[in-house]
């Protein structure tokens, strides 16, 4: 798989004629960017815009061909995947069932094929394949979600704070797919988090979201060693 490439000029988002997001540019390449950012940033709603969940300005270009505004099916058939905050699966249905929903698009063979892959990935899921998703821990149901867009075979991955809630042990294990799947599947990652510290340790690049502007960004490391965070966190001079 050729990992993908996004590329984000101007872009502008909001709800009922609130504007939460304004002249946003930034580019996620191979490999995992991360979005970090205090309470009410507009990370969430930057993903829900680049999703296709919600109305947008701007220009929003996927290895150069445009993703269209507000249509979600249309940019996951252009190979765009999310992970809502959340999680948000169904709770009623097994394990493999909310997999199989994840390639809702794929032909029946190809997403019995995913559906291999994705317990190749996760061992975890394939023990308890038949388990109801409510019933699993924080943690393994986050397995779930990331399982289950991986499924539509996405060339970039979105997640929205994958390790809410998680243990510190969770996050670990969590933030190792993440990469093993950016690193070795050749899939491009796009990640929020509220983790800052662990997010950039495993990040690439990183940019600083803050009241729906970025006012930073860089190599992840560099971010990290800087008083950029603390000033975007803690509102020091």
């Amino acid at each position: 798989m050729n990992a993908a490439s996004m590329q984000v000029r101007g872009l502008g988002a909001g709800y009922h004629g609130f504007s939460v997001l304004r002249e946003i540019d930034l580019q996620a390449k191979p490999g995992i960017t991360v979005i970090v950012g205090p309470n009410g940033a507009g990370k969430t709603t930057l993903l829900r815009a680049l999703a296709g969940l919600m109305p947008r300005a701007g220009e929003v270009l996927l290895d150069g061909d445009a993703l269209p505004a507000n249509d979600a099916t249309g940019c996951v058939r252009r190979g765009l995947a999310l992970v809502a905050e959340g999680r948000q699966l169904f709770p009623q249905m097994t394990v493999t069932e909310n997999l199989e929903l994840g390639g809702w698009l794929q032909s029946p063979a190809e997403r019995a094929r995913r559906l291999k892959q994705a317990f190749d990935d996760f061992p975890r899921l394939r023990e308890r394949a038949g388990q109801l998703a409510g019933t699993m821990s924080g943690g393994e149901q986050q397995m779930v979600a990331v399982a289950r867009a991986m499924m539509s075979v996405p060339r970039l991955l979105m997640l929205d704070e994958p390790s809410l809630g998680l243990a510190p042990r969770m996050v670990a294990e969590l933030l190792a797919i993440v990469t093993r799947i950016a690193r070795e599947q050749g899939v491009t990652v796009l990640m929020v988090e509220q983790n800052v510290r662990k997010a950039l340790q495993v990040a690439d690049y990183g940019y600083v979201l803050e009241r729906g502007r970025i006012v930073a960004q860089g190599d992840s490391r560099e971010l990290l060693a800087s008083d950029v965070i603390r000033r975007a966190y803690l509102g020091t001079a």
